[in-house]
């Protein structure tokens, strides 16, 4: 009986293709032109039920990427500033438009005391620099990513509660901004407070995300950052029942500050 039975296994294992490299890829060979006939019998049926020959060749494509059209549309800087405000705020984001880095400052600190915070974290970029919050904020810790905070500060930026970052894009149709991930600018600092505080120099406004996409492609792979983070407006997280819920992944306020003078 034992015997019978090695027997039979020895088979099966031939028939499987488990036996020699030969054998083996006879057997995939096998396989691959039963699936490749399948196919061809299906795609044949569904040529048959729609009345027409079958497409045997792939159809030619005139255009690639965006078509011109496309590539030229741009708006003016004040439709920039119109359209980026309404795509952001109806996502949920509340877009400021300010003349000054200093009306900026001022927004940051009269936040900051309306919500009696008293963790702030920002980016390490010399434009915030220039905001001098810790000076005007002595009520409360205002810390900079990897100056203070070292590389493992996670926790850190879990319990800020405002986050204050320099976006280095905005675009202007889909409501969005760009930041990237560097050493000095941790994606903790835009995901983990409970606000979140961006500003964009109006000159980095663009109208169409594809601007945004070619400076990164002509930049070449190896200066890619670790990280490219496109936000629009606050967290929004919906389950299979449509039950939306907002700031569960990331932060629930999130403002945006277009300012001229930067």
């Amino acid at each position: 009986m034992k015997q019978n039975r090695s027997s039979s296994h020895n088979v099966n294992a031939d028939q499987s293709g488990a036996g020699s490299p030969n054998s083996r890829e006879a057997w995939l060979a096998e396989l691959q032109a039963a699936s490749l006939l399948k196919q061809k019998s299906f795609m044949e049926g569904i040529a048959a039920r729609l009345n027409r020959p079958r497409i045997q060749s792939k159809p030619e494509q005139p255009f690639r990427g965006a078509p011109e059209f496309w590539n030229s549309f741009q708006w003016t800087t004040e439709e920039q500033l119109q359209q980026f405000t309404a795509n952001f705020q109806a996502a949920g984001g509340q877009a400021v438009h300010l003349a000054t880095s200093a009306e900026a400052a001022n927004f940051i600190v009269g936040l900051a005391e309306e919500m009696k915070a008293t963790r702030i974290l920002m980016h390490h970029q010399p434009g915030l620099d220039r905001l001098r919050l810790a000076q005007q904020l002595q009520h409360a810790q205002v810390s900079v990513w990897n100056d203070e905070v070292d590389i493992n500060g996670i926790e850190h930026a879990a319990r800020a509660e405002i986050g204050v970052i320099e976006a280095d894009h905005a675009v202007a149709y889909t409501g969005s901004l760009v930041t990237k991930s560097s050493a000095h600018q941790g994606r903790s600092v835009s995901l983990l407070p409970a606000v979140l505080i961006a500003i964009i120099p109006v000159s980095r406004l663009v109208t169409r995300l594809g601007e945004v996409l070619a400076e990164l492609d002509s930049a070449g792979r190896e200066k890619l950052p670790a990280g490219i983070h496109f936000i629009s407006g606050p967290s929004r997280s919906a389950d299979i029942e449509n039950d939306l819920t907002i700031g569960v992944h990331g932060p629930g306020i999130v403002y945006a500050l277009l300012v001229d003078q930067w």
